[in-house]
């Protein structure tokens, strides 16, 4: 019987082993277990031990054990005790940053700034749990800027092999009109050349011709009067010659050749430039916005219309000028329009004066009168663009801005003197 029973209990225990989990890594095993090391499942502060569900079981079923403070396995039991007072290290002093025991509280850290250890815990946790959502944040930043710099190259190689290609295209262009321009003027060079090679072929067949004449007459003067006479009849009459008297080889003229190839080629750099801006504005328009103005900043003289797209001074709808200008802006009495008084400014005086306030005024050379004007504004670049978006035109552009504030479309129109103007 007892042979039977130490057999059954082996098993026993053999079987409740195999189900409990082994010990991996990082966990923290049991310190009674021989051989392999189960998983601890509690630690007994007084005994500074941890313990598997086999081994547990005295402290569960024993009266003396059970007194015991069991706590979730850790490892080092020795460093969560006091090792002044020898008790649980179950609270922080924030005042000098060290865990403390319950008695510690009373003794050496009285008046203290004490907390439960697990809300310290849980605050530093959550501290950390920042500060690891700070490090990812910034590294996400620096994905964004490192990507913002590939797409920068991106857009600088696909501008530099665009660039490129237009300007090796102007430059084929001015090389063909130059070759052009040769071949005209070589040309003509050969053409009067070709017509002076004329002109001497004939003079010297006419010169051989009076030669031979020239040698027969000779002989004969040296014959006797009667003789000469005689022999006068039987000679060939004189060949006939031309009067070139009025003829001449004129130098040709090249004036305007020069000037027409320039024209031409001017031409071709139009027909390319439209290009570009047709190119340039349509990538502006993508930041088109819809302009509504605003009754309560229009002056009292002006009279806008219902749905704010338009603005009347008398009895005339027009714009006269085109601006940007900053927030903070005077707009009140007498206003000078300048970008250092904060408008990039382009003006229509008159019927056809065009003018940009760039401070002094440039005055502004337009083959026609634009019928509808586009602002772009690059803002990080201190860019003011007026385009005529129906030509495909650059109207004026201020470079080297300084922007602080924000930006507004302002409007200033003036009575209509019988000139077009562009509308809203």
């Amino acid at each position: 019987m007892a042979a039977q029973f130490r057999q059954s209990a082996q098993q026993k225990a053999s079987s409740s082993s195999s189900e409990q989990q082994v010990a991996r890594p990082g966990e923290v095993p049991c310190d009674v277990c021989t051989g392999t090391k189960l998983k601890g499942l509690k630690s007994c502060l007084v005994c500074l031990a941890s313990y598997c569900e086999t081994h547990l079981e005295p402290h569960l079923t024993a009266s003396r054990l059970k007194r015991h403070q069991l706590i979730n396995s850790v490892e080092k039991l020795e460093g969560r005790m006091c090792t002044k007072h020898d008790k649980l290290l179950e609270l922080f002093c924030k005042t000098d940053q060290t865990c403390v025991c319950l008695l510690c509280t009373v003794l050496d850290h009285k008046r203290h700034d004490v907390v439960p250890l697990k809300e310290e815990y849980e605050d530093k946790k959550a501290e950390l749990g920042k500060t690891e959502q700070l490090i990812q944040e910034r590294r996400l930043k620096i994905q964004e800027i490192k990507r913002s710099v590939e797409l920068s190259k991106e857009d600088a190689d696909r501008e530099i092999a665009g660039g490129v290609q237009v300007f090796t295209a102007l430059k084929e262009s001015v090389e063909r009109s130059q070759a052009e321009l040769i071949d005209t003027i070589r040309e003509k060079q050969r053409k009067t050349e070709k017509q002076a090679d004329g002109f001497i072929q004939e003079l010297e067949q006419e010169i051989s011709k009076l030669k031979k004449r020239s040698s027969e007459l000779e002989q004969l003067s040296r014959t006797e009067d009667i003789h000469l006479l005689q022999s006068l009849p039987s000679l060939n009459a004189a060949p006939p010659t031309k009067d070139w008297t009025e003829v001449s080889v004129r130098p040709p003229s090249y004036e305007g050749t020069v000037v027409r190839a320039v024209n031409q080629l001017e031409e071709t750099l139009s027909k390319q430039m439209k290009k570009l801006f047709e190119a340039e504005l349509k990538r502006v328009q993508q930041y088109a916005v819809a302009v509504t103005l605003d009754p309560d900043t229009a002056n009292p003289w002006l009279i806008l219309s219902d749905d704010g797209k338009q603005v009347k001074h008398g009895e005339v709808f027009t714009t006269r000028f085109r601006l940007k200008g900053r927030e903070s802006v005077n707009r009140k009495g007498q206003i000078t329009l300048n970008p250092q008084e904060g408008y990039w400014t382009i003006c229509l005086r008159n019927e056809n004066e065009y003018k940009a306030a760039a401070g002094p005024a440039v005055r502004l050379s337009l083959k026609s009168q634009p019928e509808t004007v586009g602002v772009f504004v690059d803002y990080e670049e201190g860019l003011v663009s007026f385009y005529e978006a129906d030509a495909a035109a650059l109207i004026y552009s201020f470079t080297g801005c300084f922007f602080t504030e924000k930006l507004y479309p302002f409007f200033c129109p003036y009575p209509n003197t019988g000139g077009k103007t562009p509308p809203l």
